[in-house]
């Protein structure tokens, strides 16, 4: 990527910003002005998300840890703030240029099925395409400063997503949610600050503090900050039970992007702004990290096998495999690292695929108790197959999404922790326990006559569900073009093993 790529990186930022904006200018009464201008907006988001992944050069010499950097000081040489004292700066490395993919991937279909919501549906879009530029701004600005507060915006439109636009306990949802995410946030704060005090740059440069000289006390101080922050927002055991209420009570687009990708905005932080600023910490605290990745896997994976509420048991599920990222992160191996990032992508489509047919069978049915349902193949027969996909995808199945982010993370366990690596292939199994057991109640056997009047998802979900499904196969059978932007960004990292 060269200097001009990075007018790409800000218009990623600024499309949905300006959306936003002209959708404030737009009546309420034009929904048809509102369904267009967020159609082509989140096409255009996709096309330069698609555009950032093709042109990182995963290739390249590595002069720079950062591609398509370009930046605009905004206040420099005034008080504390030295030489480039903060500026707007973006630019990505693979990790973030995956992830950034995955964001353009999700938004699209997530915009396609909000298009059915009849109350406030301009105000809806508004706060949406908010909390996507807060998004996009996290994986690819470089200034500390301007992360943190993009980190910021991507949190706050959640509450009122869900309290006005959500269902069931969908106030305690909200709040609850936003809670824990804020006080997360105040760790965050005080580890950013901390740091740039430590280190008396005058600069919250990103590729700056990276190289900087950092002492270990430091490092095995803040760290756990870090870690503790971001991981409250990547549902870190024991601080995840935000999540699964936060899913439940969340209308379809934000149950989307909620697990699809921002909770891929608390992992990435922890990978950013723990282990590659502070590697030394890092390595210190990474069996920490591993212990309460492998808990989480098997807690989210058992308490999984409890519930009855499709989207209870789905945000169980997205902590089980959250935990399968910390776990990767945690062996600190370059292959379990790898795995992590992968398991980032993969989880994000097949929960956001997952999260679209639950909300498309919810608006007709208002019910979500899998006991209630059965026979649902010979009545949805397209939201089935989708829905089994996601399944096979998510337990692990050869040729799909799941299965390379989990065989990276189970070789990289085995190699730094044999037993942890045992435990993780144990609750593989738990995985495909519940799933199967809920396609056989829900899906299969005779029909409940309840649901006669039921009938397939709308053509824009399963217009959704066609690009996520794509997503999940080509993550399956063609990894590579993945595996090649991300393993070079890890291998740097001080500390990490091949």
């Amino acid at each position: 990527m060269t200097a001009n790529d990075g007018y790409v990186l800000l218009a990623l930022m600024a499309v949905p910003l300006g959306t936003a904006l002209l959708l404030m200018l737009t009546p309420s009464r034009e929904r048809s002005a509102i369904v267009g201008l967020t159609a082509l907006s989140s096409l255009a988001m996709f096309v330069m998300a698609l555009y950032v992944f093709v042109r990182y050069q995963f290739d390249a010499d590595a002069g720079s840890m950062f591609q398509g950097t370009l930046a605009w000081t905004w206040m420099e040489n005034i008080g504390v703030l030295g030489e480039k004292g903060i500026q707007l700066k973006v630019g990505v490395d693979g990790i973030g240029a995956s992830l950034t993919l995955l964001t353009g991937i999700v938004v699209v279909p997530a915009t396609w099925v909000s298009w059915k919501i009849q109350d406030r549906l301009k105000d809806f879009f508004i706060l949406l395409y908010i909390l996507v530029a807060g998004v996009f701004g996290v994986f690819v600005l470089t200034d500390l400063f301007f992360w943190f507060l993009f980190y910021e915006v991507a949190l706050l439109p959640m509450y009122l997503l869900i309290a006005v636009w959500g269902s069931t306990r969908k106030e305690y949802g909200a709040m609850k949610l936003m809670m824990m995410l804020m006080a997360g946030s105040i760790f965050i704060f005080t580890a950013i600050f901390a740091l740039f005090t430590h280190l008396g740059a005058g600069t919250f440069d990103m590729e700056t503090l990276l190289t900087a000289q950092k002492t270990d006390g430091f490092q095995k101080t803040f760290f756990p900050l870090v870690a503790i922050g971001c991981g409250v927002l990547g549902a870190m055991f024991p601080l995840h039970s935000w999540s699964p209420d936060g899913h439940a009570s969340a209308p379809t687009a934000v149950s989307m992007l909620h697990a699809g990708v921002l909770m891929k905005v608390g992992a990435f932080g922890v990978l950013r702004l723990g282990f590659q600023m502070m590697p030394q910490g890092g390595e210190y605290w990474a069996p920490a990290l591993i212990v309460v990745g492998i808990v989480a896997a098997m807690y989210g994976a058992i308490s999984a096998l409890k519930q009855t509420d499709m989207k209870l048991l789905m945000g169980f599920s997205s902590v089980s495999h959250m935990g399968y990222v910390f776990i990767g992160l945690g062996t600190f191996n370059s292959i379990g690292w790898t795995g992590a990032v992968l398991q980032m992508t993969a989880h994000g489509l097949m929960t956001a695929l997952f999260f679209l047919l639950i909300g498309g069978m919810y608006d007709q049915s208002h019910n979500r108790e899998i006991p209630n349902f059965s026979g649902m193949a010979k009545q949805m027969p397209i939201w089935t197959t989708f829905f089994i996909l996601a399944s096979l995808a998510s337990l692990g199945l050869p040729g799909l999404s799941g299965f390379i982010a989990e065989f990276h993370i189970f070789i990289g366990a085995f190699r730094a922790y044999p037993v942890v690596g045992g435990l993780a292939v144990l609750t593989a199994a738990i995985t495909a326990t519940y799933l199967l057991r809920m396609l056989a109640q829900a899906f299969f056997g005779e029909m409940n006559p309840r649901w006669t009047g039921l009938h397939e998802i709308t053509v824009m979900e399963r217009a959704g569900a066609t690009v996520l499904a794509i997503a999940i196969l080509a993550l399956g059978l063609w990894p590579s073009p993945w595996i090649d932007r991300i393993t070079p960004s890890i291998i740097h990292i001080p500390g990490v093993t091949l």
